[in-house]
């Protein structure tokens, strides 16, 4: 199984990326993890990216996809994949097409503005280990402390909500397109937001038939 997981940030998509990469075992190729990889491994595409980050300038498309490409040819990539964080752009998506990365679902994650930047208000994060939780979903043992550590619990500053807005608004604008790329191909299914983590899931594996 192949598949994108597309929505705004605070949908759930990292969330639930984990949850079906376990009942499947398949991985999760997360852009910034084998960007990093990459380059901490010295293949010739990871140096190539380093030039471009060196100089404080974004990684091109083309580089970002070899990155992709390089990946997906390791042994935990046999029986499918889930690609989180790109693509972001309609060229991109055209630009993994291409290179011929297969694709079976994008799964589109509907959750309302408001919903979103009222949850990512209630986030907060470890401030030693980076463990996640939130102050409704899943808060900590004793207020405003880390279960793992015993560190601090603090508020990301992208979580602010002038922060989440400009978040959507460039979602809305550059990447919500993609829902139309890939309804045009019949690759899209769209999971309307459910309240809890659990219902989101059983309606993935609903709309996925598995």
């Amino acid at each position: 199984m192949k598949l994108i997981l597309l929505g705004a940030p605070g949908a759930g998509k990292g969330t639930q990326a984990e949850i079906l990469g376990r009942m499947y075992g398949i991985p999760t190729i997360s852009t910034g993890n084998i960007l990093r990889a990459a380059i901490k491994n010295g293949t010739s595409v990871g140096l190539r990216a380093k030039e471009y980050i060196d100089k404080g300038r974004l990684v091109p498309d083309d580089v970002i996809i070899g990155i992709i490409s390089e990946r997906l040819e390791h042994d935990d990539c046999v029986n499918g994949y889930i690609l989180d964080g790109v693509p972001r752009t309609i060229p991109q998506a055209q630009a993994i097409e291409d290179e011929g990365i297969g694709i079976d679902h994008a799964l589109a994650l509907e959750v309302n503005d408001d919903v979103i930047i009222h949850r990512m208000s209630g986030r907060r994060m470890c401030e030693n280990c980076g463990e996640s939780y939130h102050v409704v979903t899943h808060p900590p043992r004793v207020e405003g402390i880390c279960d793992d550590c015993g560190g601090a619990l603090v508020a990301r500053s992208d979580d602010a909500p002038e922060t989440v807005r400009a978040r959507l608004a460039q979602y809305h604008a550059d990447t919500e397109p993609l829902k139309d790329f890939y309804a045009q191909r019949g690759k899209l299914r769209t999971v309307e937001g459910c309240s809890t983590i659990e219902e989101t899931t059983a309606v993935i594996v609903k709309i996925l038939g598995l």
